[in-house]
């Protein structure tokens, strides 16, 4: 970007309309190369001569816009072959529409603005530089209305207003080259029917819930009126149900030339299954005239899971799509309401699951700067990134097991990709966390008091509890004692001396165990630590949570282990077979379970039907995870209309236990240089197969089950050693190389 590039703003606030910045090129020759850089306090679009320029959509996404905003850089060289004309068009997108869960507009500026330099070359080789200025003319154009949660209108018979010269912009924000992944169009999928619903609507199904956006081919009388809604579920009576998007209107409306009309938004997105035409003037509907449009961040797939089991293949479909529309730029915590941000709990819980999934590392490390500039100086984390809310009264929770994020993330993407680099940069921020835990408590080695999420949305304090009933106190020094012990890898990965985290640590767990444990078994009930206005009022100590935690955390002596694994199992029966651990419990349960004996009861919930169970929304046609566990009733009911989003990945977690138990495949070092494969076969899958592309190579692991044998053929890559373990006890070293083994099942 060049430096005498200013940001400009239109000389006249349009409010919701975009706008677009113009400027005529007049070329000095022939053109050797051009290369366009640009960027927006928005969402933008750039034309030469009428072509759009990139493939990328939504750019330059979503950034701490007050620290840097990301800018791409462009060959336009085929673009520039004659006098032109060179349209930056701006919707308001992140940084200047409603963002934010409170209805908060205007996060990072008053206004659209624009920032763009176009370097061009001539064959003679001398050079120019066309940057943003007053020189710019600015226009209205046909995009009337635009705002992520309320959707776009888009008007044929829009005649473009000349507003006058573009002025310069009161945003200063820093301009970067792009560090993430670019924003995508992929999927396209054509609607699946038409439904006529019991109040007589017309509504599209596509089939899938998903993020991005509907096209529409069109051609009727000019003027006429298209208007469309989007929503992810029908409600129990088989109508369209928007309650749970809260105030976002998800509208799209359309105003026809006359002509052949192509429509989709520019400036906004949608979560959606269900497209209801609320208004279509044609009597007819023709499918083939609409496509749904999946948008999410440019991730290259790396992990396959396969299954003889049908309702836990569609689960990993499930997990599958909800990554995707949640991947959108930064990892959010749902597409469709009035909030889609960056939730750090929700990235955390997900984050090996999504490394093993996708390839993540520029996508984290993207978000993971941001949280890092965004950090206070004392090291506090909120429990969004990027902070959209600039007033305090506004802002998030410093919650355990979301600032938690800070440590768990860059340890996870150095297991799965081995970058150095990426966690020298992290490592900071993870001393800062740390050292905030260290100091948030009346305690040095325990953090107590404070204002947590809990054990979000667990069902073990009744139904309509949203912290469920574990201790937050006991929650907050189990996290505080895991990122310590993470911070202690990370430098000793890095070459740091950590003798004074080696000791907190112990002394956190010591703490931690005469706090909290007696009798190498937790406390049934703790006292609760008032440290401000607002604390929990939850101090339960004997949870499928609190076990969960202690056992795979480490904070147990060996010789305990087996009485607390027992313990936990003990409560799972004690509730009916069911699990009742939400978001910070769900994810280690599994593995909890597995790693102390227990295969087969974590299988047993693996499968479950039941709620709260991960199969219960499969039974009940989810085609992404969701929020809650019981987001539609058995009796076709909705939990809430506040809090129940069906597009939430966070539960898609349980993958990480499916490769890294059930195929038994986990990283012995970073970036899978070397491996451990443990598998544990169970009949009710009757095969499973993983294939994971890693930085070693792929690996492939399958077991499948034949009469009274299980049968496993395992595949490992040139650059990779695997240590083989059988539930026999049978082991081996592996080298590069296919195998067989079998054994008696």
């Amino acid at each position: 970007m060049n430096q005498n590039a200013k940001w400009i703003k239109s000389p006249v606030d349009t409010g919701a309309a975009a706008v677009t910045f113009r400027r005529q090129i007049a070329l000095r020759g022939e053109v050797s190369r051009a290369v366009l850089c640009v960027t927006a306090a928005g969402v933008y679009k750039a034309e030469l001569g009428g072509e759009r320029v990139g493939t990328d959509v939504l750019a330059p996404g979503i950034t701490s816009y007050r620290r840097r905003v990301q800018y791409e850089t462009h060959d336009v060289t085929a673009l520039l072959k004659e006098d032109t004309t060179l349209d930056i068009s701006v919707g308001a997108g992140w940084a200047v529409g409603f963002y934010g869960y409170k209805g908060n507009e205007k996060s990072y500026a008053d206004q659209v603005a624009a920032l763009a330099s176009l370097h061009i070359v001539y064959t003679d080789g001398t050079e120019e530089d066309i940057v943003t200025d007053e020189r710019f003319e600015v226009f209205t154009n046909e995009v009337t209305f635009t705002d992520l949660y309320n959707g776009e209108t888009v008007d044929k018979t829009a005649v473009p207003q000349r507003l006058g010269f573009a002025v310069l912009s009161e945003v200063a924000f820093p301009a970067v080259p792009r560090v993430g992944e670019r924003i995508v169009e992929n999927e396209r999928l054509r609607p699946h029917r038409l439904i006529v619903t019991p109040k007589g609507e017309r509504v599209l199904d596509f089939g899938q819930n998903l993020t991005g956006y509907v096209s529409l081919r069109v051609k009727g009388r000019r003027g006429d009126k298209i208007v469309l809604h989007h929503a992810e579920v029908l409600d129990g009576e088989g109508n369209f149900y928007t309650a749970n998007l809260r105030s976002a209107k998800n509208e799209c409306t359309y105003v026809l030339s006359g002509g052949e009309d192509t429509f989709k938004p520019t400036y906004s997105f949608q979560g959606f299954r269900y497209v209801r035409l609320t208004e279509y003037p044609m009597e007819s509907v023709e499918l083939d005239a609409f496509r749904a449009i999946a948008v999410h961040s440019e991730l290259k797939r790396t992990g396959c899971f396969e299954t003889g089991n049908e309702k836990l293949r569609q689960l990993y479909h499930n997990t599958l799509w909800g990554q995707k529309g949640n991947y959108l730029d930064i990892p959010t915590d749902c597409p469709q309401r009035d909030e889609r941000l960056g939730w750090t709990g929700d990235a955390q819980v997900f984050a090996r699951t999504a490394a093993i999934q996708f390839d993540v590392e520029n996508f984290f490390r993207k978000w993971l700067g941001d949280m890092a500039l965004e950090q206070g100086k004392d090291g506090r984390v909120y429990g969004i990134v990027p902070d959209c809310f600039a007033l305090d009264k506004y802002k998030t929770r410093v919650s355990a097991a979301w600032g938690d994020a800070a440590c768990i993330i860059p340890w996870e993407m150095y297991r799965a990709y081995g970058n150095e680099e990426n966690l020298r940069e992290c490592f900071p921020m993870m001393k800062k966390w740390v050292e905030y835990q260290r100091g948030a408590g009346p305690e040095e080695y325990l953090w107590l008091g404070g204002y947590h999420y809990g054990d979000w949305l667990a069902m073990d304090a009744g139904e309509d509890s949203y912290l469920g009933a574990t201790s937050c106190d006991l929650i907050a020094s189990a996290f505080y004692a895991y990122s310590c012990s993470l911070l202690v890898k990370a430098g000793e990965a890095l070459g740091e001396d950590m003798t004074e985290y080696r000791a907190l640590h112990a002394n956190v767990k010591r703490a931690f165990r005469e706090y909290f444990m007696e009798n190498g078994m937790p406390k049934a009930a703790l006292p609760i630590v008032r440290t401000g206005e607002k604390s929990n009022e939850v101090n339960a100590g004997v949870t499928q949570t609190a076990l969960t935690l202690i056992l795979h955390f480490g904070l147990c002596e060996e010789n305990e282990r087996e009485a607390l694994a027992a313990r936990l199992v003990s409560l799972i029966k004690e509730n009916g077979g069911l699990m009742a651990t939400g978001f910070v419990g769900t994810p280690y349960l599994l593995h909890a379970l597995s790693e102390n004996g227990y295969a087969s009861v974590a299988y047993d919930l693996l499968l479950e039907e039941r709620n709260p169970s991960w199969l219960y929304s499969v039974t009940h046609g989810a085609t992404t995870i969701w929020e809650h566990w019981n987001g539609i009733k058995e009796d076709g009911s909705f939990w809430s209309t506040d809090m129940n989003s069906f597009n939430h990945y966070a539960y898609g977690s349980v993958f990480d236990w499916v490769f890294g138990a059930a195929l038994g495949v986990k990283p012995s070092s970073p970036a899978y240089r070397t491996v451990s494969i443990t598998p544990h076969p169970d009949r009710r899958l009757g095969y499973a197969r993983a294939r994971m592309k890693t930085r070693a190579g792929e690996l492939c692991v399958y077991w499948y089950y034949k009469e009274n044998t299980v049968l496993y053929e395992i595949e490992i890559p040139e650059g990779m050693t695997a240590s083989l373990t059988l539930p026999s006890g049978y082991t081996e070293t592996l080298g590069a190389g296919v195998y067989h083994f079998a054994e008696e099942a």
